[in-house]
């Protein structure tokens, strides 16, 4: 019966439209009790019926890179508290500015000469590369966590040597101790950062290590203004306290359990940093598939270690940045850091030069802060490019004014237009901070393979520190050799003159992942330029 009312309903079709054989079917699928309808009620159609189409829901449009992420305050309060220890390396740094002129008074306790000074402030720096290798090597061993947490001890032991401090010998073990910790938390830190957050937050968290520092530094110029170099010591001892409680309870990387094949472990903390807003096992499965692909497997000899340090993936950002830190510290940064009381002094700068430092630490983490939200939106080329240029040009301005106080002097004429000196130091801080002292930090956690992330990151800050002790040690002699107007001058003239390389060479790596990073520089891909415009932003 069925079969004939579907050929009786297709030749009546017929004589009104053409009709194929799908609309058969779907007139069948509309109306299927059709076949069991009673002989004696009869059918009568004219027209084909019409179709019975549903309104279709309207799906809620998710803004692209935005469905599935995690909890951005879980990321926030994790790196914060990771970067806790690099407030110290500010301190280190700073602490030289505010303590040698009191140190080198007839009326200190401690007396110093003038070369005793210079080993205090870079005795620090000389430290730090030791601790940067060790450090390296511990990450890959034993974690990100563990490694942060036993960077604390000598960091601890050196402020407390410090401020104890009887005689100059002292003074230097607790630099060197200072210097081995501000290594040792230096690359953790930020590799820790970028590794437990996600792309959108990755630039401005790997930022907070530069926050840190300034931070650190400011504590040192505003408690060394006003209190005794011990005291300011026995302070600073409290910081490496704090950041050991804090990271302690904190989970080790995603990415570092799941190189030591603990995939479970690798969950459980990825549910901590991330939330329940996050899909967790799209993230993990990512990491697995870019592990699996890759073959990355624990490093267990030598051989392997040295195998992959050579490796282009490596090699190559290990080259850029370490150039990169060159540059930036022969701008001149570290030495108006460290000696910021005798710079401006040298200056001519009319106003009392504790004040003038203290503002400068304030102007430095502020443009810190700023300089993290500019590189999530701005990217780390233009924000270099931009350091760059306005060091360089305001170590100039310096330069210049500096040689005609020292005609002036010679001629007794006093100084005129002492607003350029502040002027022009405050501008370099300023344009120091929003590239310089961000950029090539963050880049660290960024772009090195997950295998040797630990030990060539710890080679890297090694790299930076050695180019902060030269600079630091070499700034006394080279004001003898040529003057304080030509040490300025040189130090504007690397600038600009890196701005050429930093064109050349330096990698864009806004927005995207480790893995896409670490693809480009092993050669699997052949840009890291976005693919479209809704690419997430870092």
């Amino acid at each position: 019966m069925f079969k004939m009312f579907k050929h009786s309903k297709c030749s009546m079709l017929r004589c009104n439209v053409s009709r194929c054989s799908d609309d058969v079917r779907l007139y069948e699928d509309t109306f299927p009790n059709y076949g069991s309808m009673s002989e004696s009620k009869p059918f009568i159609q004219t027209s084909p019926p019409p179709l019975i189409t549903k309104t279709p829901i309207p799906v809620k449009k998710v803004k692209p890179g935005k469905e599935g992420r995690g909890k951005a305050f879980k990321q926030i309060v994790a790196a914060f508290v990771a970067n806790l220890g690099t407030i110290n390396t500010g301190m280190a740094f700073g602490f030289s500015a505010t303590a040698l002129p009191q140190l080198k008074s007839e009326t200190s306790s401690l007396h110093v000469t003038e070369n005793e000074a210079s080993w205090i402030a870079s005795l620090s720096s000389a430290g730090t590369p030791i601790g940067c290798i060790l450090s390296g090597y511990l990450m890959d061993a034993i974690g990100r966590r563990r490694t942060l947490i036993v960077s604390e001890v000598p960091l601890i032991i050196g402020w407390i040597l410090v401020a104890s401090a009887v005689n100059v010998p002292m003074m230097y073990v607790g630099r060197l101790l200072i210097g081995l910790g501000s290594g040792m938390v230096g690359a953790p830190a930020r590799v820790y950062t970028c590794e437990v957050s996600q792309p959108h937050l990755r630039g401005m968290l790997g930022a907070l290590a530069s926050v840190g520092v300034s931070t650190g530094v400011l504590i040192q110029y505003v408690i060394g203004s006003i209190t005794t170099w011990n005291v300011l010591a026995g302070v600073s001892a409290i910081v490496p306290i704090v950041s050991l409680l804090g990271m302690i309870l904190l989970p080790e990387t995603p990415n570092y359990l799941l190189t030591q094949d603990k995939k479970d472990k690798a969950e459980s903390s990825l549910a901590k940093l991330r939330g329940s807003t996050c899909n967790l096992q799209d993230e993990i499965d990512r990491m697995i598939t870019f592990k699996e692909k890759n073959h990355v497997e624990p490093l267990k000899t030598s051989k392997e270690i040295i195998k992959a340090l050579l490796s282009p993936s490596a090699l190559k950002p290990f080259g850029i940045l370490a150039l990169y830190f060159f540059i930036y510290q022969w701008c001149g940064v570290n030495t108006i850091t460290f000696y910021a009381v005798e710079v401006f002094e040298a200056s001519g700068a009319s106003l009392d030069k504790y004040y003038l430092t203290i503002s400068m630490g304030v102007l430095r983490v502020v443009f810190t802060v700023v300089g993290c939200i500019l590189c999530r939106r701005c990217g780390r080329r233009p924000l270099t490019f931009v350091s760059a240029f306005g060091c360089g040009s305001t170590m100039i301005i310096l330069s210049v004014y500096m040689y005609y106080v020292q005609y002036w002097n010679n001629n007794n004429i006093p100084p005129q237009h002492s607003w350029i000196p502040i002027a022009a130091i405050y501008l370099f801080t300023v344009f120091c901070t929003l590239g310089y002292l961000i950029v090539p930090w963050i880049m660290i956690g960024e772009v090195y393979p997950t295998q040797v992330r630990g030990i060539i990151g710890g080679m890297t800050t090694c790299a930076a520190h050695l180019s902060i002790f030269t600079v630091v040690k070499t700034f006394p002699y080279l004001k003898h050799a040529l003057n304080d107007y030509g040490t300025f001058g040189l130090y504007g003239a690397m600038s600009i003159a890196g701005m050429v390389f930093f064109y050349i060479f330096l990698p864009e790596t806004k927005g995207r992942t480790l893995q896409e990073i670490e693809d480009y520089f092993s050669g699997r891909t052949k840009t890291l330029k976005k693919v479209n415009a809704q690419t997430e932003t870092a």
